[in-house]
């Protein structure tokens, strides 16, 4: 028999009763039922119920083991009495009657449990990670996120892409965020950068002719962590093709995209044609490009009903800039002052003056503005939001540039709470037709707004003559449930168009040449139309695994502060280490 085990914790069934065994695993749960011990024991494939009596020779080892000791059992399979089954369990038609066992590797104190789901703080968690992987949903968890990676894999592979793999140190480029910097010995005052992504190199893959790219890549982006985005590096599917249109992409990269969501969503309903949602509509309608479309709550440009009308205060904010709109947000069931008055307090929590609101009960418009504008307006109101008794309407004012992410805040807490969210679907949709460009205000200079790669909508004609910040480029997103799960474009592939573009976002050609020579090089010499995209594999597994935070279907992932405390990292290099790299510390004072 094997030294360890003749089968794993998840593999006996009734057929193996009265075989002689031999197990290893973890003491998930030790069970003392007057005098006779049950050891649940545990490894990566399932559970097995363990039965020592005071009789057996393997009794007094058995006493003194702990929660999470490493154990080899020897003993015979047999049925579990009748009223005693397991249905929950694989194994639970049998338990193993333990006549030998060997302690392999005895567990000091748990700093956190693992037996249960209980919360436990992350920072503790993150600290002992490889304990906290043994919970049974977090390891659940890994094993999904291998499964849909595999998935993937396999689904580019018959879409007739291949894997590649590219460099990992490389040149800073401006993706959006901060580079990883990596300094060279050989070459003293000199770095390298870990690749935020690897948008050139993947382009130069098209321009070398290999026609269908994808990897499953490591990014690296030295920016805030938060909820829906991983401190220091995550994963990307990353794809690229050659002599295609948007359309091209879309077609190919929609069902690999639905076949994932469809494989592993549980059930869930699965957007079948994801919809084409202009950039300025996602914004218009959801007052953010990345929409939850399970809420049903649609806002409304409503400036008309209140140009000139007895409520005052929007009236004078339409009549003062003529940018300024009113925008209606429907709120089915919210008709009470209770919900509105909550709404409100909820608007000033969030730094605005409040948010006005009526409400409308046997056929009669209440609040404030009501009473403002009238029965005539209200009505007029009540109807083109499509609202009935028991329903509200609630409003936001002014330039839609400075408010539209406060109101689609708004929108995400109306459908939560007045629960209009459908749970049971996984809503996908195309975001198109980004702006080329966007004004930085605190830069006071215009600036890419997305990919800088990307070609814009009519081409070098539109660089020449059209005003920058009315340009739209060939990108596009795809979202899921208020999340961003990949990010796209058709790129930029003639050398003059690429050059026009940098120039409108201040950078001058010889700036161009020096940080993407190779890019720019590689399209003198035969460029073919080109276009791909990301998307991200952290926040789609994320989103399968029904988790609202990607850590939680991560690894080893750092903590808030970009910490590893299962590691210590970051953490300092020695004199000679700074030495042989030509470095000296120039650290801020304490």
């Amino acid at each position: 028999m094997h030294r360890y085990r003749s089968h794993d914790c998840g593999a006996l069934r009734k057929e193996h009763a009265g075989n002689s065994v031999r197990l290893s695993g973890w003491c998930h749960r030790i069970r003392d039922h007057g005098g006779l011990l049950f050891i649940d024991l545990r490894d990566h494939y399932g559970l097995t119920q363990v039965v020592v009596d005071p009789d057996s020779p393997a009794f007094k080892t058995a006493e003194t083991l702990r929660s999470e000791w490493v154990v080899r059992v020897d003993g015979r399979v047999r049925e579990r009495p009748e009223g005693t089954l397991n249905p929950e369990l694989p194994t639970g038609a049998v338990e193993v009657f333990a006549t030998d066992i060997e302690v392999l590797g005895p567990a000091a104190e748990l700093p956190l449990p693992v037996f249960g789901e209980a919360e436990y703080p992350e920072e503790i968690r993150l600290k002992y990670r490889f304990l906290d992987l043994r919970r049974e949903k977090l390891h659940r968890n890994i094993m999904k996120r291998i499964e849909i990676i595999d998935s993937i894999r396999r689904r580019m592979k018959a879409s007739g892409f291949n894997e590649f793999q590219t460099p990992i140190l490389t040149a800073s480029s401006p993706e959006g965020a901060r580079d990883y910097l990596v300094p060279s010995r050989i070459h003293p005052g000199k770095f390298y950068a870990l690749p935020q992504a690897p948008q050139q190199y993947k382009q130069l893959l098209m321009m070398a002719g290999f026609d269908r790219y994808f990897q499953i890549a490591p990014c690296f982006r030295d920016e805030d962590p938060r909820a829906d985005r991983l401190p220091g590096e995550f994963y990307q599917l990353d794809v690229e093709m050659s002599f295609v249109t948007q359309e091209d992409v879309f077609a190919t990269l929609e069902p690999v995209i639905r076949g994932v969501f469809e494989e592993f969503g549980d059930g869930k309903k699965v957007t079948q044609r994801f919809p084409r949602i202009p950039h300025a509509e996602a914004i218009r309608k959801y007052g953010t490009d990345k929409p939850d479309l399970r809420n049903p709550i649609e806002m409304q440009d409503v400036s008309d009903v209140f140009r000139g009308s007895g409520f005052k205060l929007f009236a004078r904010i339409l009549e003062s800039d003529p940018k300024a709109q009113i925008w209606a947000l429907p709120a089915p069931t919210g008709g009470s002052r209770a919900f509105c008055d909550r709404m409100n307090s909820w608007a000033q929590g969030e730094g605005q003056p409040g948010l006005g609101y009526i409400f409308w009960r046997e056929g009669v418009g209440s609040g404030p503005i009501a009473n403002n504008i009238g029965p005539e307006l209200t009505a007029s109101l009540r109807q083109r939001l499509e609202l009935a008794d028991g329903d509200a309407a609630f409003f936001v004012a002014g330039d839609p540039a400075k408010f539209a992410r406060f109101a689609g805040l708004a929108r995400l807490r109306l459908g939560t709470e007045l629960k209009l969210v459908d749970e049971s679907r996984f809503a996908l949709a195309w975001i198109v037709d980004f702006p080329m460009y966007e004004w930085d205000e605190e830069a006071k200079k215009i600036e890419f707004s997305h990919n800088p790669f990307s070609m814009p909508q009519g081409g070098l004609d539109a660089l020449l003559k059209e005003e920058p910040l009315s340009i739209k480029a060939f990108q596009y997103d795809i979202t899921c449930n208020g999340y961003e799960i990949a990010s796209g474009g058709i790129r930029n592939h003639r050398p003059e168009a690429m050059v026009k573009a940098f120039e409108i976002a201040g950078y001058s050609e010889s700036t161009v040449i020096e940080r993407f020579g190779g890019m720019y090089r590689a399209f003198q010499y035969g460029a073919p139309p080109h276009g791909g995209m990301a998307a991200g594999i952290d926040r789609i597994v994320m989103l399968l695994c029904g988790e609202h935070n990607l850590r939680e279907v991560a690894l080893f992932p750092m903590n808030q502060r970009a910490e590893d405390l299962l590691m210590g990292a970051p953490s300092e290099a020695t004199p000679q280490q700074l030495r042989e790299l030509h470095l000296r510390l120039n650290l801020p004072q304490k």
